[in-house]
Parts: structure tokens; sequence; C-alpha cells
């Protein structure tokens, strides 16, 4: 981990964002979107999970650095495999390869984005909040 500041606030909420993907992927998909058809619900569903493992590719980046950044693509990995299989359990819920495959490719974008520069984020944002507080 980057040597953070805040550290441990990273830490906590980086877990409360993968439950809070968890709980979403696991309750029924009409109670978050009650409107849409069944058709644009596939498609809808794919770019939901490349966006959403984009994001969290790019969240983890910012707090680790860029030799950890095959380890943070391998978890995202096996935290999607996790996804599917309790989706499989549930009878509202379907596990789809497809899902997987989107969620792979977000976070193989979003890593790339980090590589690119992005990555580390949070340091700089601790860093630009230490100077606005001894302006302060």
């Amino acid at each position: 981990m980057l040597p953070l500041r805040y550290q441990r606030r990273w830490q906590i909420f980086g877990a409360l964002v993968l439950l809070g993907v968890f709980a979403a992927t696991l309750i029924p998909a009409f109670w978050l979107w009650p409107n849409i058809a069944r058709v644009s619900l596939f498609a809808f569903d794919k770019w939901l999970h490349g966006i959403t493992f984009l994001f969290l590719a790019v969240w983890f980046s910012g707090q680790y650095a860029p030799r950890s950044y095959i380890r943070i693509g391998l978890g995202l990995f096996v935290f999607g495999i996790i996804i599917e299989l309790c989706q499989r359990v549930v009878s509202y819920r379907t596990a789809e390869l497809l899902d997987l495959a989107a969620d792979t490719v977000g976070i193989a974008v979003g890593l790339a984005i980090a590589a690119l520069g992005v990555g580390g984020w949070s340091l700089r944002f601790e860093e630009r909040l230490a100077r606005r507080k001894q302006s302060d």
C-alpha cells in the first residue's frame, strides 16, 4: 500500500465499496431498475459490469503502487467469479460468463488508465488536502 496518511480509512471505505457492489449484484435487478425492459437490461447489465469493475480497478490503483496492479486485477477477477457463483445460487439472478468477460474488460481498462498516470490518485488527493489544511 502507498504511504497514505489515512490508510485505514481508505481500506475501510474500499471494503465498504466492495460490500456495496456485492450487495447490488445479489438483490433483484428490478429493485434497482423497475422500468427497464428485459431486452435492454442485457446490454445495460454488461455495461454496468464493465464500468463497475473499471471503477474498482481505478479505486484500488489509487492506494497501491503499480507493482501491485497485477494482484489488484487478479483479486478483482476472483471477486467477479465469487459474484457469479453467488448469483447462480439465488433464483432471481443468473450467472453468465459474459458478465465475467465484461468484468475482465473493465478491470483491464481501469488498470490501463491507472498505468497511464491516474494510479496513486489517493496519495495526490491526500497531499492536496494537507496543503489546503496548511493554508487555512
